[in-house]
């Protein structure tokens, strides 16, 4: 009897030893797809703005418009996927949940036209900083939606967090601090365009701490999944990038077409971009908030090293090695959750 119990023993062991090994190579798995996708997606979409090639170069109102339909594309197949890869269980998912709740899918309406406009404007600024620049600053995104959370969603900060913003603007503030180098490179890279880009990281950053609340906020109020919320937002964010190639690029489509300057590179980007977002909801559940730091850190000091060797279109100078460093270390630290719980202050 007692032998039959310690085998018992040792196979419900055996049992939790593999979940834990498990757990830890799909939180590892988790930390490569993000490092991957955060990384490759700045220095790839820097490199096809950059890239001097004969003939007329892509429009990024199009490729907008191709990532936001390729993402309905792959959310179609993931229902498809879910409801046991049936046409009539597909039929009939994406009838009840997206024609049969009209006001349910105009809420995502407004999250969807601020991300339409933050993914044009990410073309924007990484057309004029560099990949590295761009990388730091862009975590002001941390910022914003901290900020919004906060009037929004009635959130609680707790006091590391409100020392780790303060340390993220202060180490912002250093990567923007003008430098020798960048008055040297002047002629490469003017003043005008240095301001461009970082008015459209800034605009970026507001644009989408607060269509990211706005849609966490929709999540927790109906139960769809964010399969169905992404195909409404897909949906939405076409109609409107298809507005914007109008406005603003309809000559230079009708005289070269809509595919004008396409190539490898630049379908890259587009899946990338497509894609990106939905292997980050996909991975999001393994990765915890020291995860996703150490990913962030890594997609930093990445970008910053291949700007440098490879694009070669970044100096790196001390400033901005500190101003990444407190960029970093306030991403630790915004995730940071003693077990000891403190009184969260509230703004």
């Amino acid at each position: 009897m007692e032998d039959n119990e310690q085998e018992v023993a040792a196979e419900v062991g055996i049992s939790a030893n593999e979940d834990k090994t498990m757990s830890a190579n799909l939180k590892y798995l988790s930390l490569g797809i993000l490092v991957f996708q955060t990384t490759s997606l700045v220095l790839t979409m820097r490199y096809s703005r950059t890239l001097k090639e004969e003939g007329p170069r892509y429009l990024s109102s199009t490729a907008v418009v191709v990532a936001e339909l390729l993402k309905i594309m792959a959310c179609i197949l993931l229902v498809y996927k879910d409801s046991k890869c049936s046409l009539r269980g597909l039929n009939r998912i994406l009838h009840d949940e997206i024609l049969n709740k009209p006001m349910e899918t105009l809420k995502l309406a407004i999250p969807s036209g601020i991300y339409t406009l933050q993914n044009n404007l990410l073309y924007v600024a990484l057309s004029n900083l560099d990949a590295a620049t761009y990388q730091v600053t862009y975590q002001l995104k941390i910022l914003t939606t901290a900020l919004f959370s906060v009037s929004m969603l009635s959130k609680k900060l707790g006091v590391y967090q409100w020392l780790s913003l303060v340390i993220l603007m202060t180490g912002v503030a250093f990567v923007q601090w003008p430098s020798d180098s960048q008055e040297l490179d002047s002629k490469e890279l003017s003043a005008g365009s240095q301001f461009v880009g970082l008015m459209a990281v800034l605009t970026a950053c507001f644009s989408s701490g607060f269509a990211g609340v706005y849609f966490e906020k929709i999540l927790k109020e109906t139960k769809q999944s964010v399969w169905i919320r992404n195909i409404q937002l897909g949906f939405f964010g076409s109609i409107f990038g298809l507005m914007g190639v109008y406005i603003y690029d309809g000559e230079l489509v009708s005289k070269n077409g809509f595919f004008q300057g396409y190539n490898r590179l630049t379908w890259i980007v587009v899946i990338l971009q497509a894609l990106g977002g939905l292997v980050i909801a996909a991975v999001i559940k393994y990765a915890d908030n020291i995860l996703k730091g150490f990913a962030t850190s890594l997609s930093i000091i990445l970008s910053t090293l291949i700007s440098y060797f490879w694009l070669q279109d970044f100096v790196p100078t001390s400033v901005f090695f500190l101003g990444a460093i407190l960029v970093i270390t306030a991403t630790f630290l915004y995730g940071y959750d003693p077990k000891p719980a403190g009184n969260p202050t509230k703004a």
